[in-house]
């Protein structure tokens, strides 16, 4: 799914020739006529923008109001000014509300593109670098895990509830969805937010090793035990042990795992008392740990004890609303590790990617991410650029070749432009040869002034030699109201 534009602006024309820029580049879009609307459009449950272009100059409630109310909900929502007025005060204002970036009316699209991938691509650096910062000091929480996914949704939904109190979680989920970061949020939620965080891989501990590295042992309770170890048990105290792939744990651990969790002590290799702990235990597994209970390689008992409040993490092709977002956040981050001019994703790689299952889950996407973006040889990832998920797919080589976008520079240009207008841009003959009314000419030409000049009607009025009074009332006339939304021209003045 393509990033999510949200369009604020009083100006009905604005709002349409915005929208359809926004539209053409390959983004969504939604609008808003006015600051309280923008407000209403974030706050609704489930809204998610990724950038919102707001007009500063609106009856009401104005853009400074709307930037000022955006920081006191706590939206992250980047937010790209627009104004007819391009003071050097009123930009300075914008940047100090929070503005991401400014620009002036008529904005052309070669700037717009620009703005909007920048504001984008600075998001999602920013944002990987408070996630990775919060989940260093163990504050991670549920609003670092932004989703589009229903599925994705329920379960952090369902988190939250479980942060709310010291129950012990076991999350499912297959390997790759990002289970640890799922526990980190939930620890970063509740109570115990800022405590230690202490991970333990369960199937990655020889068996002869389990009990001394989750309970610790004493200097000289075997041979090699030269010191003290206090064990993970302790090294958790006060904040959370997350157990991943809690089921490859041996039944000979699993039995003081129970009494630990029962009872809120450990009894360290060859110590003489057990230890008192306070511990709140989040456990993770990849496979189906009832079926190995049945099995009989899983204590009933212990996983009643663990299971309390499952969590199921969905699979990345259960959220593939979620994969264009993911695909951003490793993109802006790998980019900047490997100092790589790297910035955005094509429609056409965002769509190969999308259509992928992904059996590696959010782990495979993000090292596919990070070897397209070391390989990249443009400052954009393309289809070509995951020919290892192309091949997955069945995509011929030919199939990736993409079209390169309109060239809006191009279309701008000085030279190109002075031939537009200086060649005939009207037809004056219709499809049977015959001369075309003078309303039919004067209805093309008032819609191609519009288009061409951005919607900027008084510029429009100018250039036609009409007065806006007059250029409104012949829209009406010719039908063409839906130009400029049907704004009220009662006061109007002349421009010619």
């Amino acid at each position: 799914m393509s990033a999510t534009i949200l369009i604020v602006d009083d100006d009905p024309v604005q709002r349409r020739l915005l929208e359809a820029q926004v539209r053409r580049f390959g983004y969504e879009a939604r609008t808003a006529e006015d600051g309280a609307g923008a407000i209403e459009a974030l706050t609704l449950p489930g809204a998610a923008y990724d950038l919102m272009f707001l007009d500063l100059v609106m009856p009401g409630m104005d853009g400074l109001a709307v930037l000022e109310r955006m920081r006191e909900l706590g939206s992250p929502t980047p937010v790209i000014v627009q104004t007819a007025n391009g003071s050097i005060e009123a930009v300075v204002t914008a940047m100090r509300a929070g503005a991401a970036d400014f620009v002036v009316k008529p904005v052309g699209p070669e700037r717009l593109q620009i703005s909007i991938r920048n504001a984008l691509r600075v998001d999602a650096l920013e944002g990987e670098i408070r996630r990775i910062g919060r989940r260093a000091a163990g504050t991670l929480s549920f609003r670092d895990l932004p989703t589009r996914a229903p599925a994705m949704a329920e379960a952090v939904r369902i988190g939250e509830r479980a942060a709310a109190s010291n129950i012990p979680v076991l999350i499912e989920g297959e390997s790759g969805v990002g289970k640890e970061l799922f526990a980190r949020a939930i620890a970063g939620s509740g109570e115990r937010r800022g405590r230690p965080f202490v991970a333990v891989n369960c199937g990655a501990i020889p068996n002869s090793l389990v009990e001394s590295i989750l309970f610790g042992h004493e200097k000289g309770a075997f041979t090699g035990a030269v010191e003290r170890h206090v064990g993970k048990f302790a090294e958790a105290d006060g904040g959370t042990l997350f157990l991943d792939e809690i089921g490859e744990l041996p039944q000979d651990a699993q039995v003081k795992l129970l009494r630990a969790v029962q009872e809120g002590e450990v009894d360290p290799v060859g110590a003489k008392r057990p230890l008192k702990v306070d511990i709140r235990v989040i456990s993770a597994t990849n496979r189906d740990l009832f079926a190995r209970v049945r099995e009989g390689s899983f204590r009933e008992d212990l996983y009643y004890r663990l299971s309390v409040f499952p969590v199921k993490v969905p699979p990345l092709r259960a959220r593939r609303a979620d994969v264009a977002d993911l695909a951003r956040r490793f993109l802006a981050r790998f980019a900047a590790e490997e100092n790589r001019a790297v910035r955005d994703l094509s429609a056409q790689a965002l769509g190969l990617l999308e259509r992928y299952d992904w059996p590696g889950n959010v782990r495979q996407l993000e090292n596919a991410v990070f070897r397209a973006v070391v390989l990249a040889e443009g400052d954009v990832l393309r289809a070509v650029d995951f020919p290892q998920i192309a091949a997955l797919l069945g995509a011929a080589p030919e199939q990736l070749t993409e079209e390169p976008p309109p060239s809006l520079a191009r279309d701008l240009a000085e030279p190109e432009l002075e031939r537009r207008l200086d060649a005939p841009a009207l037809p004056l003959f219709d499809a049977e040869g015959l001369l075309r009314p003078i309303e039919s000419l004067e209805r093309d030409a008032i819609r191609y002034a519009i288009r061409h000049l951005g919607g900027q009607m008084t510029e429009v009025a100018r250039r036609l030699g009409i007065g806006r009074s007059t250029l409104y009332r012949r829209l009406k006339d010719l039908g063409l109201e839906n130009e400029c939304g049907g704004r009220d021209t009662s006061d109007d003045e002349a421009v010619a």
